[in-house]
């Protein structure tokens, strides 16, 4: 009996530490695909602020429409942003039954609010407007840096991401009572995005953050930021509840967003920032900093509106007199003249060439070796000339907010650029622990990570990661947590998983904890390599480039060694694909791999419901995330619909860039050839097919 009962425990923690390391590999290729996403949208924000930066706008209306549709309403003064979102000439219908709002706020009405979100009732547009009308008064009020002190509460709590899963709020407020005088709540950003119902996260912050302003505290996260809304959800998800006011309502979000103060300390000793720090993150920097100026965190306003302006000149080198001069910025050494815009070849020829010899000085005059030329983009760049401290200043200023919004920390020492998100830093121990004692602080807690257990210790415990979504990538991924602070400042963690389906697993597991926790990991894990095969299908054509280059004898076989490595060249996933091989490759005799039929084999699971060639489904799996930002960025009025107009200025800017010559009926013609069904609009469907069918084109 006794050999028996050591088997039987030999057996389990084998099978146990099994599971554990699938658990793992799942977790890492959840992340590694969430990243990269994310590294797309940034240099997809980065591509439309180049073209931005280098087109020459004929007209001072077109200049005015193409600024309207690619930057954000940060231009809209206080007296027009109140007449455009005016609540007061919105009806309340009879017929409204959901909750009512009067101001100043009462602990009622957020009772009201959580009730009539539990069941699925939607807050009046008015009322929304209202909200977010007095949340905007309320949070210029408040500095950059939000000072909190336990001597005031019991303790306080902080929440990390939430992602527009609701569930995940109510249970923390289940679990830990609802803000109060006595029970002080600290929200680390990421309210929004991804989940469904990010909208009502911030209605019911708002609502307890005006009536407990001194026990609620809110800081912003990178998801706060209406560009990165574009992609990952909340932009559709406002305009789809509020068909009507939607556009109104998301203009008030954006400069919301921009308000939200940027970080918390806690007794002086704790500092709770979204994402992380640098080795230039300058906290008495962060408290003089303009923060509304950066509606957009992705993108540095450039183009100054006070007198220290850089100089605009005219394309042929006079100085603008006339509305219609098209403008660039001038930087020394001067190029050579400008041709005759007649010839739109030979002007274009001449632009590119003039724009790459301006990146050139930038790169002279701020010391950037020509190693690094990705590195620093036109975009980022304002006018040498007149690059005076105020413009360095800004710069500076608008770096400070990105790192602390977007770094990670990282196990090495030293501190380098995050290029796994494309965005802020990553940051060793030794940044931690100098900047922890230039401050006299004694830990960092940051969130910006979806970790296992919803919490997770760096940094020789100087930096805690607090994540409050739960399942966030399937059911049953991970938990998420909240975290406790009294007077000594001693950590204290709260796990749950908001999902019924985790809790009837939970259950299960007192009558067989193998059985549950084995179908848990197998659900996970399959939707997480689903999500890895779609990754790989959308990068066939690369996949067989890199192939073939081990295969020099074109026998249609590698090693399965060579194909891990070719894999990696092309995805760039970071990921052990040798130890994911048993789940992509099915069929590999004497440790070679037909690589062909392996890919057509992929193809067949994503073409399973298509009836489209490999080849377009391949490049529709690859490029669609970034059709639908591009759709939304040039739907400017988020309606769903892109107007001829949109479509014809967004052609000009990418003709100009292209250096393709086509004239206003020859893009007149284009556009209603792609309104395939003749209303005079383009919807996404027509979006997508009029792609496909160019991609099917010899």
């Amino acid at each position: 009996a006794f050999k028996a009962a050591v088997l039987i425990q030999q057996w389990y923690r084998r099978h146990v530490a099994r599971l554990e390391m699938r658990r793992r590999c799942t977790w890492r290729i959840f992340q590694s695909i969430e990243y990269s996403c994310e590294q797309d949208q940034i240099k997809l924000h980065n591509f439309f602020s180049y073209l931005m930066d280098q087109f020459t706008p004929s007209s001072s209306k077109e200049r005015d429409f193409i600024s309207r549709m690619f930057i954000s309403g940060e231009s809209y003064k206080e007296a027009e942003l109140e007449k455009y979102c005016d609540y007061e000439s919105i009806e309340v219908p009879d017929s409204y039954t959901g909750p009512h709002l009067s101001f100043p706020l009462l602990p009622d009405h957020a009772t009201a609010l959580l009730e009539a979100f539990q069941q699925k009732q939607q807050l009046h547009a008015r009322y929304v407007l209202n909200l977010l009308h007095e949340t905007r008064k309320h949070l210029k009020q408040l500095p950059n840096i939000s000072h909190v002190s336990t001597c005031y509460s019991e303790e306080i709590t902080v929440c990390g991401d939430l992602h527009g899963q609701l569930d995940d709020l109510f249970l923390i407020f289940y679990k830990n009572g609802l803000p109060s005088p006595s029970k002080s709540y600290v929200f680390n950003g990421d309210f929004v995005d991804r989940g469904k119902q990010s909208l009502e996260i911030l209605v019911i912050l708002f609502t307890f953050l005006l009536i407990y302003p001194k026990e609620v505290h809110l800081n912003r996260g990178n998801h706060e930021d209406h560009m990165v809304n574009l992609r990952y959800g909340f932009t559709k998800e406002v305009m789809q509840k509020y068909k009507v006011h939607g556009k109104k309502i998301l203009r008030m979000f954006q400069n919301v967003f921009c308000w939200l103060p940027l970080a918390t300390l806690i007794d002086q000793k704790v500092l709770i920032i979204h994402g992380g720090i640098s080795d230039t993150t300058d906290l008495d920097m962060l408290e003089k900093i303009q923060r509304n100026r950066f509606v957009s965190v992705l993108r540095l306003k450039k183009r100054k509106e006070s007198s220290g302006k850089p100089q605009i000149h005219a394309i042929n080198g006079e100085s603008e007199s006339g509305t219609d001069a098209a403008p660039r910025l001038s930087l020394q050494p001067q190029s050579a003249p400008a041709p005759s815009t007649a010839n739109r070849r030979e002007f274009s020829r001449w632009l590119r060439q003039t724009v790459q010899e301006q990146i050139d000085t930038c790169r002279r005059l701020v010391d950037i070796s020509e190693s690094e030329p990705e590195e620093l983009t036109y975009s980022s760049m304002v006018s040498l000339k007149d690059a005076d401290e105020s413009c360095w200043t800004c710069q500076e200023e608008w770096k400070q907010v990105l790192d602390i919004l977007w770094s990670d920390p990282m196990p090495q020492e030293g501190c380098r650029e995050n290029k796994v998100r494309g965005g802020g830093c990553y940051f060793g121990p030794d940044v931690t622990e100098q900047f922890l004692e230039k401050y006299s602080l004694q830990f960092l807690i940051r969130s910006h990570e979806c970790k296992q257990e919803g919490y997770e210790f760096c940094h020789s415990r100087k930096v805690l990661t607090i994540f409050s979504a739960s399942n966030y990538y399937e059911i049953g991924s991970n938990r998420g947590a909240y975290v406790k602070l009294g007077p000594d400042l001693i950590p204290h963690f709260v796990q749950y998983q908001a999902n019924k389906t985790a809790h009837l697993l939970t259950m299960t597991q007192r009558q067989g904890f193998l059985v549950a926790l084995f179908a848990k990991i197998s659900r996970v894990e399959e939707s997480a390599f689903r999500a890895l095969r779609e990754k790989l299908f959308a990068h066939t054509s690369a996949l067989i480039s890199a192939f073939k280059s081990y295969d020099r004898d074109n026998t249609g076989k590698i090693t399965l060694s060579n194909w891990a490595t070719a894999v990696e060249s092309v995805l760039r996933l970071g990921l052990p694909w040798r130890m994911l091989r048993p789940q992509l490759v099915r069929s590999a005799e004497h440790g070679m791999l037909e690589y062909k039929s392996w890919l057509d084999d992929l193809a067949m699971e994503q073409r399973s419901q298509e009836h489209i060639q490999s080849s377009l489904l391949e490049v529709i799996y690859r490029n669609r995330s970034n059709l639908e930002t591009i759709f939304r960025i040039i739907d400017r009025d988020h309606s769903g619909l892109i107007s001829f107009e949109e479509f014809q200025q967004t052609w000009k800017l990418f003709s100009s860039h292209m250096n393709i010559e086509l004239t206003d009926d020859g893009i007149n013609d284009l556009v209603r050839s792609i309104d395939f069904n003749k209303d005079g609009n383009i919807d996404f469907n027509e979006f997508l097919e009029a792609f496909r069918l160019v991609r099917q084109c010899p």
